[in-house]
Parts: structure tokens; C-alpha cells; sequence
């Protein structure tokens, strides 16, 4: 295997030992990993629909879809848009959610929230307080929403966007309006103080879009303020095309020299036309239909297949997340690695080669004449399996133990 995924993997030396307690000696004994440490990830709102619709076709199809969403990942993103979540004072889309959360751990993958404060989508309806009230009532946002999830939902974006506030004048809105008064540092370090009180354990995101050097000074001054940040978002949404290597290499280099684990926490790369580079906000593109073509999902296929590879080998990348699994959604884009019929596309068989391929760990060893056996593995869970019995370990770290099988 590759050197450059040397970190990615660790050294198992284990004692197996049969039900009764005695050495295995000399026996078979296959070693399949069952999960990754890393996060390879992809939104999972289709989660919560599931939970919500009452449409009997329309969950079939959304359930269709997660089975092979969860042939690729081990991570989901959910959502938590204030906006949406609580679009109606003290009416919160909880139970669904909840729901949703504790499905794809039970099936699991790992959940992250997103995001707890963010000026766009907020709730309209915190127009009516004071710059002090909507303070308060954020706060109160984040205790009650991380308190009501902790323990099944350990990761959050905990803000979003920052660099462009509190300069943001597409409309007004409710938190812009206090950070104009606090100042970016202020607000991030009010938000993220309750978010480390209400979740001690939580991994606790900033996250931008915004990869120049405005973020890279926006977190230096956070982390001067003692803001605990525990991971670094990078978003990057590639509508007008793919960074490229030297672009992100760029951003890895620069973003890296925090000593902060990097999460590509909204990566999207299309199979269509590219969206035209005078656009500025994305947003603004707005189109009928934006067809997937299979010239372009062969280009899509080959530039996730880069890009993966780069950031799987890059040391300070923990995570990775394609906004979209299906085509059709933000900005009806052809984003997804399956059609919106659910068919996959060349990108979806690509990645499952790398995760469950390349990237995966399956062998069979035989024990010693004293039941030892040793191998070197990509991180993440194994069961194992010999004629005697099974069992199950985890290889985070290089790991010596005796695993005693079971029928």
C-alpha cells in the first residue's frame, strides 16, 4: 500500500483465543474491516423526510436512496437551519429529526449537526427582539437543541459563514444584526462558550466557504481568544468547476498550519454544464434544469476520484462531505452520485471503489503454533472469523491484545 496512507492505517498484534480460553494455535482466521475511523460523509436530509412523510411512494423512494447512501458512507449531515427547524416560534421539527439522528446511528454512521447559527436561513421571527434578546435567545437555542441531541448527535457546524459578517447585505436578518454589535469575535466566541458548556465531548466546527486569507485571519484572532475550536470547515461547493490540485493543495498547506483537524464539510463537483464564472453568489444562478450528461459524469467520476485521493492522504483531513448525494437538489444542480431516480452514476461506483476497495481492509491470516497472528489495517472496526468462533475488535492505534472467539 501507499506510503501516502501510512497514517491512515495501524498494526494489529493479537493472541487469538478459542471459546474455552485456550491459544488458536494454527488456525485460518479472516480479518474484515466493517467501518472506517475516517468520516466519509454526505448529507442525509432525506433522513428526515423519511421520518416525516406521509407519502407512502415517497418514502419508498427516499428509502431506496439511503440504502445506497449507506453503500458509501459512515457519516451524515443534518439539518438544522434555524429557519426551518423553528419556523414558528417554539414549533421545532424535533421529533423528525431526532428520529432521523438515532436511524442512521443505529445504522452506523456517525451524525453532525448544521448549523447552530448562521445568518442566513434564520428564523424570521427573531426580527421582532432586541439585538439583546435575539443574543439570548440563540444561546438558549444552542442548549436547547445540543442538550436535546447530546449523546446521539456528537459533531456541530456551531457557525457559519463568518467572514462575510457582519458586512452582509443581501438582507436584513436577525443575527447580522448582532454581529455588527459584538463584532465577528464576539458572537463566534458567545456561541461557541455555550456550545463547549452544553456538549463538553462535542466536536465543535466553524465552518466557511470563504477559503482566502479573511478565514485563515478570522481564525487566528479566534483562536488568540481562546475560542475552542476542535475542527476547521472548509466548504466547497465547485459549481464553476474543480479546484484542481493546485488550488487545493493551496488550501490544505494554508488551513493546515493551525494544528486543527480539517473537515471538507460541503464538497460538490457536477456532471453538467459548469455554472458561469461571473456568478459571485452561487445563489444567484437560478435555471429550469440542469441535466447530467455522460460525458460530464465521467469527468465528475475522475475529478472525485483526485480530490478524494489528495485529501484521504492529506494527515490533517478527518473528514470529507458531499453536500449531495442525488442530482436535483441545491440549485437543482446534477451534483449527486446517483440520478434523481435513484440510478448510479460513474462517481458513486468510483468512490465505493476507493472506501470499500482500495481503502479497506479484508485478509485472511493463520495463527501461530501460540495463536498469534499480526497485520497492518486501515483504522476503523473488524470482525473476525475462524472455525472456532468470531469476534470483534478495533484498530485505532496499533493494538496488541488477545481476542477470544465466540460461537
Amino acid at each position: 500500500m501507499s506510503e501516502s496512507f501510512a497514517h491512515r492505517k495501524a498494526e494489529a498484534r493479537l493472541r487469538i483465543l478459542n471459546p474455552d480460553g485456550t491459544p488458536a494455535a494454527c488456525q485460518a482466521v479472516r480479518a474484515d474491516q466493517v467501518s472506517h475511523r475516517f468520516l466519509f460523509g454526505c448529507g442525509a436530509f432525506d433522513a428526515v423526510e423519511i421520518m416525516r412523510t406521509q407519502d407512502e411512494e415517497r418514502k419508498k423512494i427516499l428509502q431506496e436512496r439511503m440504502e445506497k447512501w449507506f453503500g458509501l458512507f459512515n457519516y451524515g449531515t443534518l439539518p438544522f437551519y434555524w429557519g426551518r427547524y423553528e419556523p414558528a416560534e417554539g414549533q421545532t421539527a424535533y421529533a423528525e429529526t431526532i428520529a432521523a439522528a438515532k436511524w442512521l446511528r443505529e445504522k452506523g454512521a456517525l451524525v453532525k449537526g448544521h448549523p447552530l447559527c448562521w445568518h442566513t436561513a434564520c428564523a424570521p421571527w427573531l426580527m421582532q427582539y432586541s439585538n439583546e434578546e435575539i443574543l439570548r435567545r440563540q444561546l438558549e437555542r444552542i442548549r436547547r437543541d445540543m442538550g436535546a441531541f447530546k449523546g446521539v448527535i456528537s459533531l456541530w457546524d456551531v457557525i457559519n459563514e463568518v467572514v462575510i459578517m457582519p458586512v452582509f447585505d443581501r438582507y436584513d436578518n436577525a443575527i447580522t444584526r448582532i454581529c455588527k454589535e459584538l463584532g465577528r469575535v464576539g458572537l463566534v466566541k458567545e456561541v461557541f462558550a455555550t456550545a463547549k458548556e452544553t456538549d463538553p465531548d462535542a466536536v465543535l466546527l466553524i465552518n466557511d466557504f470563504n477559503t482566502s486569507r479573511n478565514y485563515e485571519q478570522l481564525i487566528e484572532e479566534l483562536l488568540a481568544a481562546d475560542v475552542p475550536i476542535s475542527a476547521i470547515g472548509i466548504q466547497s461547493h465547485q459549481h464553476q468547476g474543480y479546484w484542481g490540485l493546485e488550488k487545493l493543495n493551496d488550501v490544505l498547506e494554508r488551513f493546515s498550519r493551525f494544528g486543527l483537524p480539517i473537515h471538507f464539510t460541503e464538497n460538490t463537483l457536477i456532471s453538467g454544464k459548469l455554472m458561469p464564472p461571473h456568478i459571485v453568489d452561487l445563489n444567484d444562478w437560478q435555471v429550469g434544469e440542469w441535466p447530467s450528461t455522460p460525458e460530464f459524469e465521467d469527468r465528475q467520476a475522475r475529478e472525485i476520484r483526485e480530490m478524494y485521493t489528495v485529501l484521504f492522504a492529506h494527515p490533517r483531513v478527518e473528514a470529507i462531505t458531499t453536500w449531495d448525494f442525488n442530482d436535483g437538489c441545491w440549485l437543482k444542480a446534477p451534483s449527486g452520485f446517483v440520478h434523481e431516480d435513484n440510478s448510479e452514476k460513474p462517481s458513486y461506483y468510483a468512490l465505493q471503489q476507493l472506501i470499500h476497495g482500495d481503502w479497506e481492509t479484508h485478509e485472511t491470516l493463520t495463527t501461530d503454533e501460540d495463536g498469534f497472528l499480526s497485520f497492518a489495517g486501515f483504522k476503523g472496526d473488524y470482525t473476525l472469523q475462524a472455525a472456532a468462533g468470531n469476534a470483534a475488535f478495533s484498530l485505532n492505534n496499533d493494538v496488541k491484545d488477545q481476542v477470544r472467539l465466540s460461537k
